[in-house]
């Protein structure tokens, strides 16, 4: 197990660590809310961050496994490619953001725009969400088990979005549609994976109504 104390290494030297393994078990000390910790990666290490993370914290993540015990600042696991990002605290602004694959697993609330233009990544979110998550989500689940807040899936194309709390005002084009077979078993499963103790039973599913994919004017006060 290899040992980075930011009281006394930097950001730039942990980075580079990562960038250069190909496995590892690492442990960051001390991040004191510095930025961009373990952004980047593109191997299979375990990183363990023992505190709360700044901005972008597990940014561009590929196939590493990074686990947060803290809090974590705006855009972490921007742009998350595959592997998982676990954050055993609260997530700030655009959680897993344009977000193409892997998983990322909040284990206590996410505040707005959480999985904004998500193009493939699953979020599952043990608490509850801010207003405006999954903008203009194209793929992949954002699951809430908690409540969400108004404008949620404004926007939204083929992502899946499930709520098992209340809501506020659903976002352009985002209806509330069928729980079917198929969607309550996909979602047990990630539930499992994930670790996250919920019922499939109790979410109701969430996505587009497919009326602003091409330029109607019928629903021009919608754009």
């Amino acid at each position: 197990m290899t040992v980075f104390d930011l009281n006394s290494d930097s950001v730039r030297a942990l980075n580079q660590h990562l960038h250069d393994a190909s496995s590892d078990y690492l442990t960051v000390k001390n991040p004191a809310g510095r930025h961009c910790i373990a952004c980047g990666v593109d191997s299979a290490v375990e990183v363990s961050i023992d505190g709360h993370v700044g901005y972008y914290c597990a940014g561009m993540n590929k196939k590493a496994q990074v686990t947060i015990a803290g809090n974590a600042g705006p855009g972490v696991a921007e742009n998350i490619m595959s592997g998982t990002v676990r954050i055993r605290g609260n997530a700030s602004q655009y959680a897993g953001a344009s977000g193409r694959g892997g998983t990322l697993i909040i284990e206590g609330d996410a505040s707005a725009r959480c999985g904004i233009s998500m193009k493939g990544v699953d979020i599952v979110v043990a608490g509850s969400v801010g207003h405006m998550s999954a903008f203009m989500a194209q793929k992949g689940s954002l699951v809430v088990c908690g409540d969400a807040g108004d404008f949620l899936g404004d926007s939204i194309y083929e992502a899946c979005i499930y709520v098992r709390g209340k809501i506020g005002e659903l976002g352009a084009d985002c209806i509330e549609k069928e729980m079917t077979a198929a969607h309550l078993d996909s979602l047990a499963q990630l539930l499992t994976s994930t670790g996250v103790d919920a019922n499939a039973k109790e979410f109701r599913r969430y996505g587009s109504a497919r009326k602003l994919y091409n330029f109607n004017v019928d629903h021009a006060d919608d754009y």
